[in-house]
């Protein structure tokens, strides 16, 4: 099991607003959270992260910022697995079909065709 599957549902919230801007404040993460705790609550939990390895931080002027350790597309991958696992048995195919069925899903031609062109990768692989 990854790292970002260890970690709660709040302090998933927390890493998504960091990776969302690259580096952020407890401010920041506060702002973006929904049904925020307490700005202590916060700090706390990003302290957490920092000492779990999650986040790097830096001082600047008064203000601490944080900054995953992890590169976004590793962090993205874990998320991917997480959404797969909970939501569509472990089916990618479930997950697709359920985004394109989406009235909302606006995939432009572009879109489709990378899309096509990945399949046609994935195939040749023998995936």
């Amino acid at each position: 099991m990854d790292g970002q599957a260890k970690l709660s549902r709040r302090e998933r919230e927390i890493m998504d607003a960091v990776f969302a801007r690259g580096e952020a404040s407890a401010a920041h993460v506060l702002d973006v959270m929904q049904d925020p705790p307490t700005k202590t609550a916060v700090r706390t939990m990003l302290r957490n992260l920092v000492e779990k390895g999650h986040l790097s931080q830096r001082k600047v002027s008064r203000e601490l910022f944080y900054t995953p350790t992890s590169p976004r597309d590793l962090a993205g991958q874990s998320a991917i697995r997480r959404v797969l696992s909970t939501f569509f048995e472990g089916s990618l195919e479930q997950a697709v079909s359920a985004h394109l069925a989406d009235e909302n899903a606006d995939l432009s031609e572009d879109e489709l065709k990378r899309l096509s062109s990945l399949i046609r990768k994935a195939r040749q692989k023998g995936n």
